[in-house]
C-alpha cells in the first residue's frame, strides 16, 4: 500500500533549505511508492499540532518548484522546539507517531541542523526501540554554519560563504575612496564554529591590495595581541579588513561578547545569544589606535540573501533533498541524508545516508592545521576547501524589479 510522505524544516532559515524541500517534493512526485506529500508548518511542532498542508496541491507546476527553490529562509515556517527525552516522558513521541499512522504517513523528512538532527535521532530511535517498522525517519541537513558531522559541507554554507566573499569585495572597494588610515570589523555568525568567517578569505587580495585579519571560534582570542596585528599592517597599509566569528573567546573560554550576551538569555536548547563582538573590537580600536573605524554585523543578512546564490549550494541541496526520499522509501530509518567529497580538481561528491547517531549533538570545526600559525588568518589548504562551495551564480526570480518568492503557508 501507498504511504504519504511528510516534510518538515527546523532551525534558523537558509538561502539553500527551501532547495532541499524541492528536492524532496520532486523526489517524492517521482516516486510510486509514495502517494501524497504534506509538509509540516513549524517544525515538530506542527507536527504534534497536525498543521499539515497539501503541497502536492501547492507546489503543482515545475514552474512553482523552481521558485521554490531559490526562495530564501523556511517556506514551511520553523521553530526551536526540543523533544522531550525518551526515558522521561515518551508522550510526544507517542503522539508523533499516532498522527503519522492516522494520517498515513509512512516517511517523515526533517530538515535542520545540530538540534534539528537531535530530534530525528530521538524520534528513529523511539520508533527502533518500539518495533514501529512503518515508518521511516530521514534527517536532511541545513545550516550556515557548516558544522554537522557527517557531511563535507551543508545545504546553505556555500550561498552564504558566497554572500559573505561579495560583501568583504565590495567594502574594500569602499575603503580605498579616501587616503586616511581606516579599518573595518565585519562580524559573522558562528557560535562555536568559525567556517562563515573563514568565508571571507575568498575575497582577500581578490581585487585591491588591502590585507585581511580573520579570526575564528577555534582559536584563544585575546585583544591586546589583536591590536598588536593591526598596528602591524597598519604601518604599511592605509586600510586594513577584519573578519571575526561572534564566538571568539579568551583562553579560558569567557566570550569577548559575554557581557553584551549576558543580558540576551539562551534559546531552548541552551545556546548562548551572541552578538556585539564587532562592536567591542571597534571600540578597542577606537581607544588604543584612534584610527577611522566601523563595525558591521552581518546578522541574519548572510543567511537570507537570494539575489546572490551559489549555483553549486542550490544544486547541491536539492540532490540532497532527492537522495532522503530515495532513503526513505529503501527503508533505511535513521540516517542523515549527506554528501562526500571525492576530489576538488574536478569537484565532485557523492550522495549517501550517515547513521543519525552519529551526527546529533556533535560539531565539526575547523581543522586547527587550516589556521594560520598566528592565528590571525587561514592557510590555502581551507581556501582550496571552501572556494568549489561558492561556485556558480544563481538568483532568486524577480518580478517589477524586486525579489518574487514562492509563499507556502
Amino acid at each position: 500500500m501507498k504511504k504519504n510522505l511528510l516534510v518538515a524544516q527546523s532551525g534558523g532559515p537558509t538561502a539553500a533549505i527551501n532547495a532541499t524541500l524541492a528536492g524532496v517534493i520532486s523526489a517524492a512526485n517521482e516516486r510510486e511508492e509514495i502517494d501524497k506529500v504534506y509538509g509540516a508548518l513549524y517544525g515538530i511542532q506542527g507536527v504534534l499540532q497536525e498543521r499539515f498542508i497539501d503541497l502536492n496541491q501547492i507546489v503543482d507546476t515545475e514552474e512553482k518548484l523552481e521558485k521554490l527553490r531559490v526562495t530564501p529562509a523556511a517556506a514551511l515556517g520553523s521553530c526551536r522546539f526540543k523533544l522531550s527525552p525518551i526515558e522521561k516522558d515518551d508522550s510526544q513521541y507517542r503522539q508523533i507517531v499516532d498522527i503519522f499512522h492516522r494520517n498515513n504517513i509512512g516517511y517523515f523528512v526533517y530538515i535542520g541542523g545540530n538540534d534539528s538532527m537531535d530530534t530525528v535521532a530521538k524520534l528513529a530511535k523511539y520508533c527502533s526501540d518500539n518495533c514501529i517498522d512503518d515508518i521511516q525517519v530521514i534527517g536532511g541537513p541545513k545550516t550556515i554554519d557548516n558544522d554537522l558531522v557527517g557531511i563535507d559541507h551543508c545545504p546553505g554554507f556555500g550561498s552564504a560563504a558566497k554572500y559573505i566573499a561579495a560583501v568583504f569585495a565590495e567594502l574594500e572597494q569602499e575603503m580605498c575612496v579616501y587616503d586616511t588610515k581606516s579599518v573595518i570589523v565585519v562580524e559573522m555568525m558562528g557560535r562555536h564554529a568559525g567556517w562563515l568567517t573563514a568565508a571571507a578569505a575568498l575575497a582577500d587580495a581578490a581585487n585591491v591590495d588591502v590585507p585581511y585579519l580573520i579570526y575564528l571560534e577555534e582559536r584563544p582570542f585575546s585583544i591586546d595581541r589583536f591590536i598588536d596585528d593591526l598596528n602591524a599592517k597598519l604601518k604599511d597599509y592605509d586600510a586594513v579588513m577584519i573578519a571575526v566569528s561572534e564566538g571568539v573567546h579568551d583562553e579560558n573560554g569567557v566570550f569577548i561578547c559575554e557581557s553584551v550576551a549576558a543580558s540576551k538569555g539562551v534559546d531552548v536548547f541552551g545556546h548562548v545569544q551572541l552578538s556585539g563582538t564587532g562592536k567591542i573590537l571597534e571600540n578597542a580600536i577606537k581607544d588604543r589606535i584612534g584610527c577611522k573605524v566601523r563595525s558591521i554585523e552581518l546578522n541574519l543578512l548572510q543567511r537570507c540573501a537570494s539575489h546572490i546564490l551559489s549555483a553549486t549550494d542550490i544544486e547541491e541541496s536539492m540532490l540532497l533533498g532527492e537522495n532522503a526520499v530515495k532513503l526513505a522509501v529503501s527503508r533505511q530509518s535513521g540516517l542523515m541524508s549527506s554528501l562526500r567529497r571525492v576530489s576538488d580538481s574536478p569537484y565532485r561528491v557523492v550522495y549517501e545516508g550517515v547513521d543519525i547517531q552519529k551526527v546529533a549533538n556533535a560539531e565539526k570545526k575547523i581543522p586547527q592545521n587550516w589556521i594560520n600559525k598566528a592565528g590571525n588568518n587561514v592557510t590555502q589548504e581551507c581556501i582550496n576547501y571552501l572556494r568549489p562551495l561558492v561556485a556558480g551564480e544563481m538568483s532568486c526570480k524577480f518580478k517589477d524589479g524586486v525579489p518574487d518568492y514562492m509563499i507556502l503557508k
